[in-house]
């Protein structure tokens, strides 16, 4: 395993103290897990962009999409 060094806050040092009361072994298990959880975070919104595109892409072409979605857009309109 490689290792890095950085600066933390005297405040973010003495929550890393407490790993053991977290159920990590150590400060560098919380700090990778912690590391893959944001980066997997980071990950879901280009997910989302990406389902959303298809998502519109299929929307376009698809003319019964359209009229299911026109359908429901004129029957949610409140009655004048």
């Amino acid at each position: 395993m490689t290792t890095a060094e950085f600066s933390l806050e005297d405040s973010q040092i003495q929550w890393l103290e407490q790993c053991q009361s977290f159920g990590f072994k150590d400060k560098s298990e919380l700090v990778r897990t912690a590391i893959n959880g944001l980066r997997e975070q980071l990950k879901q919104p280009q997910s989302l962009r990406e389902s959303a595109q298809i998502y519109a892409d299929i929307y376009e072409t698809d003319e019964e999409t359209i009229a299911l979605t026109e359908a429901a857009i004129v029957g949610s309109m409140p009655l004048s």
